[in-house]
């Protein structure tokens, strides 16, 4: 399915195309709607919001010595990522294409980016670029935080920051144009990602993969037990997640229509699946419901609905969460036999996820596009094209940044560091001071 013909087949309807890159030409810009562009910017600050959420569900996941290092990690990617996205990495996303791999640097420092409404993809935006912009770049600061879960409790800060910076740029923005820049090869061949299922949670997952076995095991993993110290936090966090993800999820329609409704009520049933399938699988399996398990679920549902949130409908969007509960618990569940310590399951939920996700949307598509199910098999085609081409580039990148950053800062603590704890080994403070 072309592009062409994807956009075509949606034509009648009144949707926008989810997270479409911003076109070079603005000529069929239309006037600026107030209520998407208050829609769009809400969204955004719902988005951000995630991230803070995101550091308290890593962070009560923790020991408690590692705590604040945790935390530390997800408002650090707030400062680095935004600074990096408005300097270039929007540009290299979303401006001028070149050989549909990434855009150009006609935006560097937001020059030429401003309150006028933007063309976004083949329809004429009613939101100023602006808008756009701070939406997306919301999308790039969770991003290389949720990696951090792959390898908690045993990176040099120093090591991290470079780390988000290069990966930021060398995979997240070539990705993000591919499948929502103007000319991005994926986006030209018709690949459907709604809200970031591949763009977000298969780069993120994959990369917390590559991360965790190349950075080794925790010191005693799995010898001894590694106890969440705060699971209050750890559900809190996921609540906030929970609430932001529909920024993230009805946000991507950007304007307030039928679709931002659409991806609202897709991402509220997910989640409710996949929080229910996994807190049941785990009652069976391990004869008690727990907590954290049920928070997972959740956010099991919440990253496998994201890609095709305002493509499916509601019934879809159930059975993709049951799917992502259940996945997602088996590979959580084994990855002790397999020999990895993904500290906080980065990859094991949303690597995984963000994969079903993206072979679900071929296959469930049924609101402005057709998938499998619906007389449109070659869709699904191209999502296994487009989530193969995302986990090798990926995993290629990736390699070679840890490579090179061990090779030159070093990646991981020193032995001594670790066993007393990143909160005092890297920042000289702690997370709780009970005198």
């Amino acid at each position: 399915m072309t592009n062409a013909s994807r956009i075509a087949a949606r034509a009648a309807l009144p949707l926008t195309l989810a997270c479409g890159g911003v076109a070079t030409a603005q000529g069929n810009a239309g006037a600026i709607n107030a209520g998407d562009t208050a829609w769009v910017l809400g969204s955004a600050a719902l988005v951000l919001f995630m991230t803070p959420g995101l550091a308290l569900f890593y962070g009560g996941m923790v020991r408690g010595k590692n705590a604040l290092a945790t935390i530390m990690q997800s408002f650090a990617a707030m400062a680095v990522i935004a600074l990096q996205w408005m300097l270039f990495g929007y540009s290299l996303a979303f401006a001028r294409d070149h050989f549909g791999f990434v855009g150009g640097l006609n935006w560097v420092g937001l020059e030429g980016v401003g309150v006028a409404p933007a063309a976004v993809a083949a329809y004429g935006s009613t939101i100023p670029q602006l808008a756009h912009m701070a939406y997306q770049c919301m999308f790039a600061v969770i991003t290389p935080a949720l990696i951090a879960g792959a390898f908690a409790e045993r990176m040099r800060f120093s090591a991290y920051l470079l780390f988000i910076f290069l990966w930021a740029t060398l995979v997240y923005d070539p990705v993000a144009h591919w499948i929502w820049g103007a000319g991005g090869w994926l986006n030209h061949l018709g690949m459907l990602d709604f809200a970031g299922g591949t763009v977000v949670h298969i780069t993120s997952g994959v990369t917390a993969l590559v991360c965790a076995l190349m950075m080794g095991r925790r010191k005693g993993y799995p010898d001894e037990e590694f106890r969440p110290h705060n699971l209050t936090m750890t559900l809190i966090g996921t609540g906030i997640l929970w609430f932001g993800w529909f920024g993230f999820n009805a946000g991507s329609a950007l304007a307030a229509n039928g679709q931002a409704a659409l991806a609202f009520v897709a991402t509220n049933a997910s989640a409710a699946a996949g929080a229910m399938t996994w807190m049941l699988i785990e009652w069976k399996h391990r004869g008690s419901p727990t907590a954290l398990g049920t928070a997972s679920g959740a956010v099991a549902g919440l990253a496998g609905v994201t890609q095709a949130a305002g493509f499916v409908s509601p019934r879809a969007a159930m059975a993709i969460g049951v799917m992502a509960g259940a996945l997602c618990y088996l590979f959580v569940a084994k990855k002790t036999k397999w020999g990895y310590d993904d500290s906080l399951d980065t990859f094991g939920v949303h690597g995984v996820a963000g994969i079903l996700g993206a072979l679900a949307t071929g296959v469930f598509a049924s609101q402005g596009a057709r998938g499998l199910l619906y007389g449109n098999p070659s869709l699904f085609g191209v999502q296994c094209i487009g989530v193969l081409a995302t986990v090798v580039y990926s995993v290629a990148v990736s390699f070679v940044l840890l490579k090179a950053l061990d090779a030159t800062l070093g990646l991981r603590v020193s032995s001594e560091d670790e066993s007393a704890g990143l909160d005092l080994s890297q920042h000289g403070e702690t997370a709780y001071n009970l005198l």
